[in-house]
C-alpha cells in the first residue's frame, strides 16, 4: 500500500441538500488530507450544482437523469473515481477526524477487500448501530445487526472479520469492483449491499469491521412505522437475496418457508392491523419475483458480473 493512497469518497444526494452539505462539512475535520469528494444526486427536484459549487468548489458532482437509487447512484460514483480506495457513505453521516486513516489501517492485510467502521447513532452518540453483521439465515433471508441499539461500553472494541458490510459506510478496495463488478441494480434499494458482500468473499476477499474507526449516522433508532416503499423493496429483495445467493439442500427449503410460513403470517398480520396499504406492497413484491422468474432462474444469472 502507497504512502497516503488516493480515497474516493461517495455520497448520493436525494432532495436532502441540507444533510448533503453537514457531511460535506464533517469532512473538512478529517486529518487524512488525499481525498476526492464524489457527491451523486439522484435526480433531486432541486439541482444542487450551483449551491455545492459556491460553497464546497472541490467536490466533484454528477447528477443523474433519473433516480438510480442507492445502488445505481453509488455504482455511478464509483466509475468516475479516481481512487485507490473507494468510500461508500450515506450523506445522513457524520465523520471523526482520525477516520481514514483508521480505515486504511486493516488494508496491510492483503486478503481483506472491505473494512466498516464502528456506526454509532447520531442524535443517540453512546448507542451502537453497527458492529459487525450475523451470517443472514438461508431459509428464512433474515440477519442481525450486532450491536445494534446498545451502549458503548467497548464490548465491540475489538476488530474482527465480519459477515457483510455495512451500506451506510464501507471502504474498499479499488480491485474489489475490478474483480467483483458493482452493486446489483436490481435490488435499487435494501439488500444490496449484502448481495454485494456476498459475491465479494466468493471472489476471495473478507470483510473487517475496524472499531477504531466511528461514524456517526443520523439514522433514527426508531424506526416508527415503515413505508409501504420499504415494506415493498425489503420482501422483494429479501427474495431475490435468496434467489441469488442460497445454494444446495437449502435453495429448496426457502421456497417453502416463504409459501408456507412468511406469507401467510405476513398476510395475516397487515390484515389484522388494517394495514391494507401494506399488504398490497408485501403482494407486489412477491408478484415481482414470480414475474422475475422466467427460464429457472434468468435475474441470477443476469446479475452476476
Amino acid at each position: 500500500m502507497t504512502q497516503s493512497p488516493l480515497i474516493s469518497i461517495i455520497t448520493i444526494n436525494f432532495n436532502n441538500l441540507k444533510v448533503t452539505c453537514e457531511f460535506l462539512e464533517s469532512t473538512k475535520s478529517l486529518t487524512y488530507k488525499n481525498f476526492e469528494i464524489i457527491v451523486v444526486d439522484n435526480a433531486s427536484t432541486e439541482n444542487p450544482a450551483s449551491l455545492l459549487a459556491s460553497r464546497y468548489p472541490d467536490v466533484r458532482l454528477l447528477v443523474n437523469e433519473t433516480n438510480l437509487g442507492f445502488a445505481g447512484g453509488n455504482n455511478a460514483g464509483m466509475s468516475i473515481a479516481k481512487g485507490d480506495y473507494f468510500f461508500i457513505v450515506n450523506n445522513d453521516t457524520e465523520v471523526t477526524a482520525d477516520l481514514l486513516e483508521n480505515l486504511l489501517k486493516p488494508f496491510s492485510d492483503q486478503s481483506i477487500g472491505v473494512v466498516c467502521p464502528k456506526i454509532k447513532y447520531f442524535f443517540s452518540p453512546t448507542i451502537i448501530q453497527y458492529a459487525g453483521f450475523t451470517k443472514i439465515n438461508p431459509v428464512t433471508g433474515r440477519n442481525k445487526t450486532i450491536g445494534d441499539k446498545e451502549e458503548d461500553h467497548g464490548q465491540y472494541d475489538v476488530p474482527a472479520f465480519t459477515n457483510y458490510a455495512h451500506g451506510a459506510a464501507m471502504f474498499l478496495r479499488k480491485e474489489v469492483v475490478e474483480k467483483t463488478g458493482m452493486f446489483a441494480e436490481t435490488f435499487f434499494l435494501y439488500y444490496e449491499e449484502l448481495d454485494w458482500s456476498a459475491r465479494i468473499q466468493e471472489s476471495g476477499f473478507k470483510i473487517y469491521y475496524q472499531p477504531e474507526a466511528v461514524i456517526y449516522h443520523k439514522e433514527s433508532m426508531s424506526t416508527g412505522k415503515n413505508s409501504t416503499l420499504k415494506t415493498y423493496y425489503l420482501t422483494r429483495n429479501r427474495i431475490l437475496f435468496l434467489r441469488r445467493n442460497v445454494r444446495g439442500l437449502y435453495s429448496l427449503i426457502w421456497p417453502f418457508f416463504i409459501v408456507l410460513i412468511s406469507v401467510p403470517k405476513s398476510t395475516i398480520k397487515y390484515l389484522l392491523t388494517g394495514q391494507i396499504d401494506h399488504l398490497r406492497a408485501f403482494w407486489k413484491a412477491l408478484l415481482w419475483n414470480m414475474q422475475h422468474y422466467k427460464g429457472g432462474n434468468k435475474i441470477f444469472v443476469l446479475n452476476k458480473p
